[in-house]
């Protein structure tokens, strides 16, 4: 097929947790003998920030570990019919300007012959759910969720059967355990700062318990202000700033065990969204330890793939446990990348995709309203 996908960026990962899954999906449909096209509008947000801190050298990892890669940058207000003439599948991302998805849109509507699926990545939805609404999807032939209950509110909107819930995976070929194990010391936290969805969890299940139990704390990340890098040095933790998402298999492979703190909006009132980071961590084989969120589509078996504590004060003895006892670890690492493998990888969120695809092409679908 020839599949173009319309996103924020795909060169780059500054703020941009997407571009892992995107990468790995794009690699996993090019390995399959897919034609595919990436465009990006330019001076994207992510992609002007990442340059302007890094410059091209920014780029590096990305283009080491995805050679088979490449998108193009396009003026998100021109016309995007020369693009998608021939497309037989166009995947639109939320993180684009509206009215790029509105003559996306406005393109099926006029006779084209192209699958249109709109991918929703956030929690947008429910937190900004106006701002979700303005989008022009009257011409879309589905949507992608990344969690059923996001899925749950394009239904509410009329979509019927024509939402899909499609959770984000890793990436098997660049995400796995390192081929030489080599000593692992400390904790490590890979995230952004963020728009304070979670700064009191961050200190609460993150940088009190590490103190707590004497682990070094490495964090990797981008908008930490000068206030949240003081709170960082109170506690002891270390901040690296940012770090390529292509260099995360071998940072997790320094250190002993990894925290995963969810945004408020994915512990509250979008259970079962674990976003990225579970995947990552479990897919690289280092024990993860989760602060509390329902895994309400029992995509893991927590407890075995990883621990959750419900309380700030399990979290330094979960720590201990993975600081002390090497046999919970290997457990943990054998039964975490087990679920990746069978059920979690990008190969199998492309199958799903391409089954979604072959449902669209058959009678019949309820219509969206």
């Amino acid at each position: 097929m020839r599949i173009v996908y319309f996103t924020h960026s795909l060169a780059s990962c500054w703020n941009h947790g997407n571009a892992h899954f995107l990468r790995g999906v794009a690699s996993e449909l090019v390995a399959r003998g897919h034609d595919v096209r990436v465009y990006e509008p330019a001076g994207a947000w992510s992609l002007a920030n990442l340059l302007g801190d890094h410059g091209e050298e920014g780029l590096t990892a990305y283009r080491q570990a995805y050679p088979e890669l490449g998108s193009t940058e396009i003026d998100a207000e021109a016309d995007p019919v020369p693009l998608i003439e021939d497309a037989d599948l166009v995947l639109v991302h939320e993180w684009n300007p509206p009215a790029l998805v509105a003559a996306i849109g406005r393109a099926r509507a006029r006779g084209g012959r192209f699958t249109l699926l709109f991918h929703d990545t956030h929690h947008r939805a429910v937190s900004a759910p106006d701002e979700m609404r303005a989008y022009d999807l009257a011409a879309y032939d589905g949507v992608l969720a990344f969690g059923e209950t996001l899925s749950e509110v394009y239904r509410g909107w009329g979509w019927g059967a024509r939402v899909w819930t499609w959770h984000e995976a890793a990436d098997l070929r660049r995400f796995h355990p390192p081929e030489t194990e080599g000593p692992r010391e400390g904790l490590i936290w890979i995230g952004n700062w963020g728009d304070g969805e979670r700064t009191e969890e961050l200190e609460s299940y993150l940088f009190r318990p590490a103190e707590a139990c004497g682990l070094a704390l490495d964090i990797y990340g981008v908008r930490y202000p000068e206030a949240a890098q003081a709170l960082l040095a109170r506690h002891g933790a270390r901040y690296h700033g940012w770090a390529p998402n292509a260099a995360a298999p071998r940072l997790f492979a320094r250190h002993r065990a990894t925290v995963h703190v969810p945004r408020r909006f994915y512990a509250t009132i979008l259970p079962g969204i674990p976003t990225i980071r579970v995947f990552e961590a479990l897919a690289c084989g280092i024990p993860l330890v989760s602060a509390p969120w329902n895994d309400a589509e029992g995509l893991f078996r927590v407890g075995q793939d990883f621990l959750m504590v419900d309380r700030p004060d399990q979290m330094a003895d979960a720590l201990r446990l993975i600081r002390d006892d090497a046999d919970a670890r290997a457990a943990l690492v054998r039964a975490g990348l087990e679920t990746i493998r069978t059920r979690h990888s990008c190969a199998h969120r492309v199958d799903e995709l391409l089954a979604i695809v072959d449902r669209l092409r058959s009678p019949v679908l309820e219509p969206a309203a």
